[in-house]
């Protein structure tokens, strides 16, 4: 079977597993039936007991990939919508932002500290909590391993994608412009494609803070870095 079929295969299943992880969690809510680590979860054991390599699933799912770019963009829509309260409450945003993206560098270097975990991984793990080409391009730049960072990015967005509505339920924010802010800064995409099915603000929230924090963090993990 030549690798362009199997590419076809791959990205015909791809939309299917989505499809119906969607179907279940609308049935289902629950933090693991989420379609973004139902579908991914699905996809990685299908490869591995399968014996297909990554590049040839990869044949199809570059199509689905080429399609990033015009949906990073498309992400301004909902910020422009909500242009207006977000200049009401610039003040507030801007703190929540730096207080954000401040938590999870010093979490993330000092939770790698306490384990143990040697230089370049801390190094790695430090921008986690920014989209992956931001977080490594800034581990290039501090000498850490780029697809360790990558690893840590992808835990970091499905994590709070997963976890993170559930947290602040039981935190008691309820205010979109704080979950927003909270999701945003802490699990970057995949947590923002989560706020926006939530609702608009929220969703504009988090878009602005995802962009906002990934610019803070290149500044913070190595200053922060100088001094571990």
């Amino acid at each position: 079977m030549s690798s362009f079929f199997i590419g076809i295969i791959a990205i015909a299943a791809t939309i299917f597993l989505y499809y119906f992880s969607k179907k279940l969690h609308s049935r289902k809510p629950n933090p693991f039936t989420m379609p973004i680590f139902l579908c991914t979860a699905s996809i990685v054991l299908f490869l591995f007991l399968t014996g297909i390599p990554y590049e040839t699933y990869m044949v199809g799912g570059q199509w689905i990939d080429l399609l990033l770019g015009p949906i990073v963009v498309s992400l301004a829509v909902p910020l422009y919508r909500e242009i207006y309260l977000i200049k009401k409450y610039a003040g507030a945003i801007s703190i929540g932002i730096f207080a954000g993206s401040l938590t999870g560098v010093i979490t993330g270097i000092a939770g790698a500290k306490l384990f143990g975990f040697e230089d370049w991984l801390i190094q790695s793990v430090a921008a986690k909590s920014v989209t992956t080409p931001i977080a490594i391009s800034i581990t290039d730049t501090v000498g850490g391993n780029m697809s360790m960072a990558a690893v840590f990015v992808m835990i970091a967005g499905v994590s709070g994608g997963m976890f993170g509505p559930v947290i602040l339920k039981l935190c008691r924010i309820h205010h979109p412009i704080a979950k927003g802010l909270s999701i945003g800064t802490a699990s970057h995409a995949i947590g923002t494609a989560k706020a926006l099915e939530n609702g608009r603000i929220e969703g504009a929230i988090s878009v602005l803070s995802m962009t906002i924090s990934a610019v803070v963090v290149s500044f913070l993990v190595p200053f922060f870095l100088t001094f571990m």
